[in-house]
C-alpha cells in the first residue's frame, strides 16, 4: 500500500505521525506518478523502436558519450546514472554485445574497469538521438507553455537538490 494514500487529517500531526496528505498534495502527488511512469514508458518503447535499447542504456551512451574520450570509470558512471554497479555491469554486457560499449582494464587500478563507447556506439546515438529528442519534446515541452517550461525547471531543481546525498557514508545505490 502506498502510504502517501491515506486520508489526511485537518490538523498537523501529533509528534511521531506522519503527516498525510492534504486531498490537493494528493491529487499533485499522483498526478506526478501517472506523468512520470508513462513519460518514461514513452520514451522506453521509442528507443526500443528506434535502437533496440532501454531508456537507460540510451543515458549511459549519451554519458558516455559526453566524457572526455568518450570513456569513464564503471564507478563514475554508476554514480552518475544512479544506478547499482551490478545494473550497470549487466547493462554494460548487454552493450557490448552491440558492439556499442568495450571495456578497458584502468592501468592505474587493478581493479578498476572504464566504458568507453564504441565508434558503433556512437553511430547508433546519431541515429537514435533525432527521434529521441522528437518524442522527448512532442511528450513534454509541447504541452507546456515556456512559463510553465520555467516552473517546472526550477520545480524540478528544488526537488532534485534536496534529495542530492551527502555521499561521504551515505548508503547510496551506486556505490553498492
Amino acid at each position: 500500500m502506498n502510504t502517501a494514500s491515506a486520508a489526511p487529517p485537518a490538523s498537523p500531526a501529533p509528534a511521531g505521525e506522519p503527516q498525510w496528505l492534504t486531498p490537493q498534495e494528493q491529487r499533485v502527488w499522483r498526478s506526478y506518478l501517472h506523468a512520470t511512469t508513462l513519460l518514461e514508458d514513452h520514451l522506453d518503447r521509442q528507443l526500443q523502436r528506434d535502437a533496440g535499447m532501454p531508456h537507460i542504456y540510451y543515458g549511459l551512451v549519451v554519458t558516455l558519450a559526453e566524457a572526455p574520450e568518450r570513456r569513464l570509470r564503471m564507478t563514475e558512471l554508476a554514480r552518475k546514472a544512479k544506478i547499482t554497479r551490478s545494473r550497470l555491469s549487466h547493462a554494460i554486457a548487454r552493450l557490448e554485445k552491440n558492439d556499442w560499449v568495450r571495456r578497458e582494464d584502468c592501468p592505474s587500478d587493478k581493479r578498476g574497469q572504464f566504458a568507453v563507447l564504441t565508434d558503433a556506439g556512437l553511430e547508433v546515438l546519431r541515429r537514435t538521438a533525432p527521434g529521441h529528442v522528437t518524442a522527448v519534446r512532442q511528450a513534454l515541452f509541447d504541452r507546456l507553455s515556456p512559463e510553465q517550461q520555467k516552473s517546472l525547471g526550477e520545480i524540478m531543481q528544488i526537488v532534485a537538490e534536496g534529495l542530492q546525498p551527502n555521499e561521504a557514508g551515505a548508503d547510496l545505490p551506486w556505490q553498492r
